[in-house]
């Protein structure tokens, strides 16, 4: 795909957010002489090596193109403003201020492979979607974030994790789709050899379903993973657990992740929130097999985290077994996936506002968990 130019009416483009293509352009807009190689060189600097040293490149670019793209890019990263580890799981749970004052968060979770580590990023600060079984949710959407931040809490985590940060979920705060062009943008850069450099298929997207998006991100031909949180097959059930699919009825979005699978070649992966006396039942194995029949996919199921003591309850041991066990008739892969930082409040929609008050800002927080 070809790279978008830069808006030169606008603020100046962060450094760390932008591809090279991006860079070269936006510094040429500004009558400046810069190869190709010399932009591939400049980011793999600010962001693979994450160096803000210009003038100690190993292999530097002329002192011009230096001083333009300091003088013409913004430099500004989150804020670090609480790192919370969970001593149960190993995760570490990062909480930025954008230059606004609104809070998001991150988590860093370790990975079965000693040594490596992925990020849960967050998309937006708070979420518009209302999910009833989120605390984010609950509390409305305040803005999306831009590329920037999101590529630069990847970065904060990357350069205080004790090993590899091989992977990145956009799994956190926010639907991602709700911020198509941000979080695109964002994995981009994460994935590119002269940014994050981790593998596309190491990095995932979470949606609640928005239809119109995973069409454009079936057409646009990302090779980055696909999660859609279903929660629950029935139709009637899932608009009350997950307000916005009324707006995309169940065949459409079966029918829209039909072309996903056929186009990446790929299981679509379905997660499934679970929640005791909620969605357990024969008739969502029967609805899952009535509207996803023929579609290759994955089940992750992941237990129901919510901070509130009048909240949604975990499935039992007993309700969460008969349920897999009554899902084997479909033959897809099922995977319970354990959602980290239970004990510090940063698993799958547990954080609130927890330091809104604290740092005298408007703040909300949600993470979901494993890649």
């Amino acid at each position: 795909m070809t790279a978008p130019l830069i808006d030169t009416t606008a603020a100046p483009p962060a450094i760390h957010a932008m591809l090279p293509g991006q860079l070269a352009a936006h510094l040429r807009a500004h009558g400046v002489h810069v190869r190709d190689e010399e932009s591939r060189r400049l980011l793999a600097w600010v962001i693979s090596h994450g160096r803000d040293d210009l003038d100690a490149m190993a292999r530097p670019v002329p002192r011009a193109v230096r001083e333009a793209a300091r003088a013409l890019t913004s430099w500004a990263h989150p804020e670090i403003v609480e790192r919370v580890p969970d001593p149960h799981d190993g995760s570490l749970r990062y909480l930025f201020k954008a230059h606004d004052g609104h809070l998001f968060e991150a988590v860093r979770i370790p990975l079965h492979k000693p040594g490596h580590f992925s990020v849960c990023l967050s998309s937006q600060a708070g979420c518009a979607m209302q999910c009833a079984f989120c605390a984010t949710g609950r509390l409305g959407l305040k803005r999306s974030l831009d590329a920037a931040e999101m590529v630069g809490a990847f970065l904060a985590v990357r350069g205080e994790a004790p090993g590899r940060l091989s992977g990145a979920v956009f799994m956190g705060q926010g639907e991602p789709f709700h911020n198509y062009d941000a979080v695109i943008q964002a994995a981009d850069v994460i994935a590119h050899p002269c940014g994050g450099r981790v593998s596309q298929k190491s990095i995932t997207i979470s949606t609640v379903g928005l239809v119109p998006k995973i069409r454009r991100f079936t057409e646009e031909g990302h090779r980055f993973r696909l999660i859609v949180s279903l929660t629950s097959a029935i139709p009637e059930k899932r608009d009350r657990l997950l307000p916005v699919a009324s707006r995309w009825p169940l065949p459409e979005l079966a029918d829209a992740l039909r072309l996903h699978a056929e186009a990446s070649g790929t299981r679509v992966t379905l997660a499934w929130v679970l929640m005791g006396g909620v969605n357990h039942g024969q008739d969502e194995v029967e609805a899952i097999a009535r509207h996803f029949h023929g579609i290759p996919l994955r089940l992750n199921l992941i237990d129901i985290n919510d901070a509130r003591p009048d909240g949604f309850r975990r499935a039992t041991d007993a309700e969460r077994n008969a349920f897999i066990d009554a899902l084997q008739v479909l033959g897809v892969p099922i995977v319970r996936r354990y959602s980290v930082g239970q004990e510090q409040n940063s698993a799958c929609g547990m954080l609130a506002s927890t330091y809104a008050s604290e740092l005298g800002v408007n703040a909300t927080l949600s993470a979901e968990p494993t890649p």
